[in-house]
């Protein structure tokens, strides 16, 4: 039996303890060592990219350039006094991978956040499992509306203009620039495709598209799609498309001596790679093509936002062919940056959600950006592009979406400060 004494010396040792934890944990700092991926010096970030299969050669270039900004801002101090190690894993633009890389990600490697996790189908299928384990989802590459779900998915961000968003700005400037043309759309078998869709017929109305066609990414023949397009009479084809299946499209209309004004959404319309499937007969199929865009375009050599992620492309990520994925790379990169800013120097999950819904975000961008607690959209809008001469340059058309239109914004972009490095 314990005696008494031993009983009272026992309890008064529990007693010093509990008082000498509740000390410490006043006198400690949260954050750090309560948050996954996070240390006093550095912050660790994941994603989940098409380094192989369908969409690799058009999109793996992103991740390297995000690679690429972020040695910069390391080079610089980090955020904070924190570097940022940013992990990049292979998913072939596959859902099934996706999942399992993800998983790794985060109960594997403790990453602090997800960071533009690309493409519709593969980022679709671990929204629940990252907002379960409560992971920030920042800036999904895709412009499908499933990222903007406050109050279902309080962690997931877009970046890119939604796809209706965008079928309103096309829609808008076919309506302004080809009225009476007979217009039609090759559209991708998901959310994608539909929503793109459902832009273009806001603007252009219910009977608005001629002729609506789709593929699958599984699939790598649209020959009967564009046959079908041909024979509807179709005049202005819009393309929602990634940007293999852009040069498909275009490659095998020319082939069928059919040479109708190519129109198309952002996600697949980068002149770099689009030239470099068509090969030598890209400056003659591309001329006149024409996209949309909420970014600087890579050819803008004036622009200060690219003459720093040239620079930077050129130093830090061995000088890879500078395009609009890379911009966008970037781009995206510095978002990143910007919000782990306005985190806190003690950030935790809760706070950078926090800042990124609190509106101070403004990223790099020719239109605002739509965050807030009730709206998880990326930018607003868009402006128009077209290649001439072989060079995709900005026609100075900026459209913005209100309700069901888009308006005109000629507010000037964000401005280029602090050497690209967000400081307060």
């Amino acid at each position: 039996m314990t005696q008494p004494h031993a009983r009272a010396t026992t309890v008064s040792a529990i007693a010093l303890a509990l008082a000498g934890a509740l000390v410490l944990s006043s006198c400690s700092t949260p954050g750090a060592a309560e948050q996954p991926g996070l240390t006093d010096t550095s912050v660790k970030i994941g994603t989940h990219q098409p380094l192989t299969g369908p969409a690799a050669a058009s999109y793996a270039p992103i991740s390297a350039a995000t690679a690429a900004y972020f040695d910069y801002v390391n080079d610089q101090g980090g955020i904070n006094g924190r570097t940022i190690d940013y992990i990049v894993k292979d998913d072939g633009y596959n859902p099934a991978t996706t999942q399992t890389v993800v998983r790794e990600l985060v109960l594997d490697d403790d990453v602090f956040a997800i960071l533009g996790g690309l493409g519709t189908p593969t980022h679709s299928s671990v929204l629940d499992f990252l907002n379960d384990n409560d992971v920030p989802d920042l800036f999904a590459s895709s412009g499908s509306a499933a990222w903007n779900q406050p109050e279902k998915y309080p962690n997931t961000f877009g970046f890119q203009t939604d796809y209706v968003t965008e079928g309103m700005v096309l829609g808008q400037h076919i309506s302004d620039e080809f009225g009476g043309k007979t217009v039609c759309l090759l559209g991708q078998d998901d959310e994608f495709g539909t929503d793109v869709q459902s832009g273009l017929e806001k603007i252009l109305g219910a009977d608005g598209l001629a002729e609506v066609q789709t593929y699958s990414v599984s699939n790598q023949d649209v020959s009967a799609q564009i046959v079908a397009m041909q024979a509807a009479g179709c005049e202005v084809n819009v393309l929602a498309t990634i940007t293999g299946f852009t040069a498909l499209a275009i490659g095998t209309a020319a082939q069928l001596s059919y040479f109708p004004q190519w129109v198309s959404s952002s996600s697949g319309a980068d002149y770099g790679p689009l030239a470099g499937y068509l090969g030598d007969a890209a400056p003659l199929l591309l001329e006149g093509f024409i996209s949309d865009n909420y970014l600087p375009d890579a050819s803008e050599s004036d622009n200060k936002w690219i003459e720093l992620f040239q620079d930077i492309n050129d130093k830090y990520n061995k000088g890879a062919p500078f395009n609009g994925s890379v911009v966008y790379g970037m781009a995206m990169g510095y978002l990143f940056a910007e919000a782990l800013l306005h985190a806190g120097k003690q950030p935790t999950r809760e706070s950078l959600i926090t800042a990124v819904q609190s509106g101070e975000l403004k990223g790099s961008g020719l239109v605002p950006l739509a965050f807030s607690k009730t709206d998880h959209n990326g930018y607003v809008g868009a402006g128009i592009t077209v290649v001439h001469d072989g060079v995709q340059a900005s026609t100075g058309e900026r459209w913005v979406r209100d309700g069901d239109k888009v308006v005109a914004y000629d507010k000037p972009p964000v401005e280029l400060l602090s050497g690209g490095v967000p400081s307060n």
